[in-house]
């Protein structure tokens, strides 16, 4: 049982959780106001799971920058695909996730809040300009508040992270 309670995260620095949760408010604030004056404030639901990852997680493979941009772009775009010549159902929105989760996994641009944005879409069909805005806008935007924040003294963290020389890209 101890296996399965057991925490794999080191412990953080005194600061790294008052930077996270500074960072995932300046940058979901601003995507949940900007969500709000279209009238969509549920729109960027996705996108404060990314900002978990982003901020307290950001040396996950699934935090980097083109997971977060690509991985959510991926899955709206295959949503929204499926959401064009299907009609609404829950199958639809099974096929919706499954897709791309496929689309995330081929291209490893995996980020798991993405699998997310196929379900709003499934469910609200935004229609094309959900993958503007707010998905690459807010995608885009976390990727830069963490650039930025985790820059920031004291405790300062690589975001991105450093490419590996034998590594791939």
């Amino acid at each position: 049982m101890r296996r399965f309670l057991r925490r794999h995260q080191p412990p953080a620095c005194r600061f790294t959780p008052w930077k996270a949760a500074f960072g995932a408010m300046i940058a979901m604030g601003i995507c949940a106001l900007m969500a709000q004056l279209v009238g969509e404030p549920l729109l960027v639901a996705p996108l404060a799971a990314s900002a978990v990852l982003v901020f307290a997680a950001h040396e996950s493979p699934m935090a980097q920058p083109a997971n977060v941009i690509g991985g959510h772009l991926l899955s709206t775009a295959a949503a929204l695909a499926v959401a064009e010549v299907l009609p609404q159902s829950w199958w639809a929105m099974a096929l919706a996730v499954g897709l791309a989760i496929a689309l995330m996994t081929l291209t490893r641009l995996t980020h798991p809040p993405a699998g997310a944005d196929a379900l709003v879409v499934s469910a609200l069909h935004p229609g094309w300009g959900y993958l503007l805005f707010p998905i690459a806008f807010g995608a885009v935007l976390l990727v830069l508040a963490a650039t930025v924040v985790h820059r920031l003294v004291p405790s300062r963290r690589p975001y991105p992270l450093p490419v590996e020389e034998s590594g791939g890209t």
